[in-house]
């Protein structure tokens, strides 16, 4: 029986190299459901040439837009809004849920797949960074496996495969550094939206690709190391590798240190997340380590003050990384409209921190009040910034 799986984000960048492993391994995978937010043609598309169960835009206004272009696709049905994406994760059928939408917007229906006890292949790191002791408590309750997709957070899960109960001394989580790596402090006052979205490697997302430059994308891999693997934040050291070429590391008490090792390539870790444990082919560049050499720097965590807020973020617990990532989200994109400057982001998010009502141990319901309270802060620093 083919696997049947549901993407959630199917015309993002995860999301299409996810379909290009199903199709890959057609013999194996099969597309049950389909979602998007707004790429309404694009997920069309897509479901022609997957033809999945159903498909859901999330953006209800986009709703009449998809009907019309599925309507010779009776056999697809064709669902709209926040509430169909918590329901469609619950079919029957579906025996993987691919988290690879955007943002705060993947908590709701991440948590509706677990408690439908399915396999849930994570790529959506906001669900961990805003309520990652909620979801590994439901995780367990439900006994859902977490598999990580993310290229570093599968690179740790592969080195401590086949490690049993052997402890994990550090976790070794390298970053590309993104476009200002040798950028100065003064220098990054100027930079443009334009300047940030040209990553060095990876070719992700507007959102994404910001939040690398940040390197707050990989403050919130710390927060996501530390839940997927429960290593706490002094033991988690992040390493600016500009290669890309190891994707992390463990070191283990008795001072060695396994590594995953491969091209940027994120059909790898998608796939292994789909076939877990086993490894199937898959067509894409080998690594070629006479060709490329391997350098590791220590981060500049005052030049990158995001990722040094991720970390003040685990110290204080509670609500706190729920607030930085609300604050991360409309920060970024005012950087992206061109209504702050680049080192803005990190200021409004550390002012809307120290603003933002603490609960030491929040519910469901509060980290949805802490997410709709810290986004109007910010939007109040921003108006003030302007």
């Amino acid at each position: 029986m083919k696997k049947q799986v549901c993407i959630l984000g199917s015309t993002g960048s995860i999301g299409t190299q996810a379909l290009e492993v199903i199709e890959e391994h057609s013999d194996l995978f099969e597309a049950y459901c389909l979602t998007a937010n707004n790429q309404v043609e694009k997920l069309a598309e897509q479901a022609r040439k997957f033809r999945p169960a159903c498909v859901v835009i999330a953006n209800e206004e986009k709703y009449p837009k998809l009907v019309e272009l599925l309507s010779d696709q009776p056999d697809i049905k064709v669902y709209a809004g926040a509430d169909a994406l918590c329901d469609v994760v619950t079919a029957g059928p579906i025996d993987m849920v691919l988290t690879a939408m955007v943002g705060f917007a993947g908590l709701a229906p991440t948590i509706s797949a677990i408690k439908a006890r399915k396999t849930i292949c994570l790529a959506n790191k906001e669900t961990l960074v805003v309520a990652g002791e909620l979801i590994c408590s439901l995780a367990q309750e439900y006994r859902a496996p977490i598999l990580p997709v993310d290229s570093e957070h599968s690179a740790i899960f592969q080195s401590i495969v086949g490690e049993g109960d052997n402890e994990i001394e550090k976790i070794l989580l390298t970053a590309s550094g993104g476009p200002f790596r040798l950028k100065t402090h003064d220098e990054m006052r100027t930079v443009t939206a334009a300047d940030a979205l040209h990553h060095p490697t990876w070719d992700m997302g507007a959102k994404i690709t910001i939040d690398s430059a940040t390197m707050m994308n990989k403050g919130f891999e710390v927060i996501e190391a530390k839940w997927l693997f429960g290593v706490e934040a002094d033991r988690i050291q992040v390493l600016v590798h500009p290669q890309s070429m190891v994707h992390s590391a463990v070191q283990f008490r008795d001072g060695s240190v396994k590594a995953q090792l491969g091209v940027p390539d994120m059909r790898l870790p998608i796939q292994y997340a789909f076939t877990y444990p086993d490894r199937l082919p898959l067509h894409s560049e080998r690594l070629d380590l006479f060709k490329h050499p391997l350098e590791f720097f220590e981060p500049d965590m005052k030049k990158f003050k995001c990722l040094a807020l991720a970390f003040e973020g685990l110290r204080r617990g509670g609500n706190a990384c729920c607030v930085i990532n609300a604050a991360n989200e409309v920060v970024n994109l005012a950087f992206r409209e061109g209504k702050i400057g680049f080192l803005d982001i990190g200021d409004i998010i550390e002012q809307t921190l120290d603003k933002a009502t603490v609960i030491a141990k929040p519910t469901y319901e509060d980290y949805i009040n802490s997410d709709k309270e810290a986004r109007e802060i910010a939007k109040q620093f921003i108006i003030h910034n302007s």
